[in-house]
């Protein structure tokens, strides 16, 4: 397992396609994470992310022969994966067939004792969870993810300039809903 640690994502999935549990251990340390981060930041809800990121991984393991080793990086195939599946749970699961909370589990926008660095982030991830899914996804992917334009495009089957646009409608967006939050704190 350690010889393992030590070789790419690349040659990790020609030896999970070969349903070598190892290398699919591997990969999912490697990643597990990260994907789940990012999802979280799509749903905003823990017990949700922890579904999403098991059920991607298990079709990552279904699906390891028809990865193409060297048209994508595994990351942005793995990424790409679980943002689909995202998408056909919410699909599945309409907004009004449950309330939406805006506030992150933790309550971190409500305690008083919590700092306003941490306000302020929850504030910013509640906000950006009301963007719309694909605004959303690009946000996250490239702004807090570190993703390039070009990965990012790829997860979301656009084009690189569709995702730019993407990016500055729901900046734009933020930037709104930021200053009416504002105008609303302000007595």
């Amino acid at each position: 397992m350690n010889l393992l640690k030590q070789i790419t994502d690349e040659e990790l999935m020609q030896r999970v396609a070969l349903q070598d549990r190892d290398a699919f251990a591997v990969l999912l340390d490697r990643h597990v994470d990260g994907l789940h981060t990012y999802l979280y930041r799509l749903c905003h809800d823990r017990f949700e992310t922890e579904d999403l990121v098991q059920e991607t991984f298990f079709r990552i393991w279904d699906k390891a022969k028809t990865w193409k080793s060297g048209k994508v990086r595994f990351s942005t195939w793995l990424y790409r994966i679980g943002y689909h599946h995202y998408i056909d749970v919410v699909r599945r699961y309409k907004p009004e067939d449950k309330e939406r909370n805006v506030d992150n589990e933790d309550g971190a926008l409500t305690i008083e004792s919590e700092t306003n660095r941490q306000d302020h982030s929850a504030l910013l991830n509640s906000l950006i969870h009301e963007l719309p899914e694909r605004q959303r996804t690009a946000l996250v992917l490239c702004h807090i993810q570190g993703w390039s334009n070009a990965e990012a495009a790829t997860v979301l089957d656009v084009s690189t300039e569709a995702l730019e646009s993407l990016l500055a409608r729901a900046r734009r967006a933020l930037r709104k809903k930021l200053r009416s939050h504002l105008v609303e704190l302000d007595p």
